[in-house]
């Protein structure tokens, strides 16, 4: 949840509050003047009464929020492991392999999905160049192409967890 929705929630939630305590003061205090009709007195309990359900509305209301709030954390921060994890799992497969420096960034331009041609044009080599590069990383890793290196790094990342489960993932709201 982005800040600024965060700040907007709490905002109505504080005029919610504002007017549910409005609705109490009213309630108590018609129900406890003086000059009242005999049967008006159903009625302002009713008003109390609804008044008061406002409030616990409320108080749900708050509970969601900051349970919104706390599962954003926990998720926020399992991308972050898990950017951080590939690039790690990246790096030590890229050694393991002991790639050159042109392997690894052709290597990784694969990963991201780019065309040869494109590799060739970012890099300024020619394609032929980038092919036989390809193929040196695919030997190397010991996969026959593109899909296969990729999944090669998904296996790596899904083999373990990326946070120990007596770690905890949400933190409260302050």
């Amino acid at each position: 949840m982005q800040k600024s929705a965060l700040f907007w929630l709490w905002l109505l939630l504080v005029v919610q509050v504002s007017c549910a305590t409005f609705f109490v003061f009213d309630a108590v205090a018609d129900w406890s003047g003086t000059e009242q009709p005999a049967n008006s007195s159903p009625y302002h309990a009713l008003e109390l009464l609804v008044a008061l359900a406002l409030f616990g509305g409320l108080l749900a209301t708050i509970l969601q929020i900051r349970a919104l709030a706390r599962r954003h954390q926990q998720i926020s921060r399992q991308l972050d492991v898990a950017s951080g994890a590939f690039a790690q799992v990246i790096e030590q497969q890229f050694d393991d392999w002991h790639l050159s420096t042109a392997e690894r960034d052709v290597a990784l331009l694969a990963i991201k999905g780019l065309a040869v041609a494109e590799i060739a044009a970012l890099r300024q080599t020619k394609e032929g160049t980038v092919k036989a590069q390809c193929a040196a990383v695919y030997r190397k890793a010991g996969v026959t192409g593109r899909l296969q290196l990729l999944s090669s790094f998904i296996e790596e990342l899904l083999a373990e967890p990326l946070l120990p489960a007596d770690q905890p993932l949400a933190t409260s709201l302050t």
